[in-house]
């Protein structure tokens, strides 16, 4: 049987804007208020998986939210027509309109945490959607994730759908943005890694004193509950807080795994001799990488702002592993020197491809912020909606239908246009058939 790890990256949104919602995304804070491109940032994110498809790899599309999110703005009392509702938003409660139209689902490194069949205790992938609790504007997401992944995943002899967690912060998930899994072969039994910003019922424990930590210890313990995990396969790995309140939001952001590679800054955690022993302990016989970046050749500041951990490390078909990088890694002497010298290392690592995604750099998120990982074998792969795998075919469709619908540019102003919302969602009705997704939507079920 053969086995893969497929990519499933999340579709740009129409209304992709640079709102400055994210309060510890060094990113998104500083381009708030810029004028955004929508069209450009999808086909970005297009030709960024045409690139891994490219590569030989299997390569997945997750469909945008419904945006502006009418249903919310009508519970929190606005009222009248859709033009009247995005009128009274804009004018009364102008962060909240903004907070409705977040485009914030194409990062669908946070739609959900996937445990593949060879970690769990039934023999089915796992998938827990990601409730998001500490922005407004990301608690918007899960229900619709879910149905989403429904759609795609929609076979209950391989596949097992959990609802996400309480909509508690106690229970704040963030999705496989702070998971990562290592393994020999994707096939085989493996390690999970959760690793969380704060415990929720310890007021004692150590946390981060200027930004959030998005995830807790109790969360990540419920999904490994809830998705059939052994105690001896599972290690839960605190991130530094001081790296938390140096603008790393999520763990993806400072460290990267992939089969028996561990990608990480030196700074990434908060008891790293310790893990890493466990990790080794567990993930028994076999080669092992833990790969250290050294804050003195790549500071905590740089890796923010090029986002060298917020790239994938893939394994191509000939064998060796290649990081998926995006061109401010490039542009960044420091951390292209580290690059240039890390392909030429003892280690799996023998290749560097850099990739335009500025649009969601922009906007704080990077190409591992950009996909969800789904670790499937071939019949499970068959069992996949085959109308939402890319193909040369479909990625031609999907960009003839962000040139049809989507806006070269859009302010934040924009966003109470009333024809913003008909656009939208004439091209998500539109997108649901291209990618046979049923009615996943809230404004196809009215």
């Amino acid at each position: 049987m053969k086995h893969f790890e497929v990519n499933f990256d999340g579709l740009v949104g129409p209304t992709h804007n640079y709102a400055g919602l994210s309060f510890g995304n060094v990113a998104s804070l500083s381009n708030a208020k810029n004028a955004s491109s929508p069209k450009q940032a999808a086909k970005q994110g297009l030709l960024k998986m045409k690139t891994l498809h490219d590569l030989g790899l299997k390569q997945g599309v997750l469909a945008p939210q419904e945006r502006p999110d009418m249903a919310t703005l009508r519970r929190l009392g606005f009222n009248g027509t859709d033009a009247q509702v995005l009128a009274k938003a804009a004018k009364e409660a102008p962060a909240l309109l903004a907070a409705c139209c977040s485009a914030s689902s194409m990062w669908t490194a946070n739609a959900a945490t996937i445990s593949p069949s060879a970690d769990t205790h039934d023999g089915r992938v796992h998938f827990t959607p990601a409730n998001l609790t500490n922005k407004f504007h990301r608690s918007l997401e899960p229900a619709v994730t879910g149905r989403i992944l429904k759609a795609i995943f929609n076979d209950d002899r391989h596949f097992k759908h959990h609802k996400h967690l309480p909509d508690n912060d106690h229970f704040g998930d963030e999705g496989a943005a702070n998971h990562t899994r290592l393994c020999s072969q994707y096939g085989h039994a493996g390690v999970e890694l959760f690793v969380y910003g704060r415990e929720a019922f310890n007021a004692a424990a150590v946390a981060p004193q200027k930004y959030p930590a998005r995830q807790t210890l109790e969360a990540s313990r419920a999904i490994a509950r809830l998705h059939g995990l052994d105690e001896d396969t599972v290690v839960f790995m605190q991130q530094n807080p001081e790296v938390i309140d140096a603008g790393v939001f999520h763990n993806d952001v400072i460290s990267v795994g992939n089969q028996n590679v561990l990608f990480y800054h030196q700074d990434a955690f908060a008891n790293t001799e310790r893990d890493f022993a466990e990790i080794r302990r567990k993930f028994g016989e076999g080669d092992l990488h833990f790969i250290e970046v050294p804050r003195d050749q790549v500071s905590v500041s740089e890796a923010v702002k090029t986002y060298l951990f917020n790239t994938q490390v893939v394994t191509l078909p000939a064998g060796h592993m290649a990081i998926i990088a995006p061109t401010e890694c490039e542009e960044s002497e420091a951390v292209n020197r580290y690059l240039a010298q890390l392909v030429e290392k003892d280690t799996p690592i023998k290749e560097v491809r850099y990739i335009d995604v500025k649009q969601s750099m922009r906007n704080g998120g990077g190409p591992a912020c950009l996909r969800l990982r789904v670790g499937l074998n071939d019949e499970e792969l068959a069992a996949v909606n085959p109308a939402c795998l890319l193909d040369d075919a479909l990625f031609n469709r999907l960009n003839g239908w962000v040139d049809k619908h989507y806006r070269d540019e859009l302010l934040v102003a924009d966003l109470a246009d009333p024809q913003l919302l008909v656009e939208s969602r004439q091209a998500l009705d539109e997108l649901t058939q291209l990618l046979a997704l049923g009615s996943v939507y809230p404004f196809q079920r009215d």
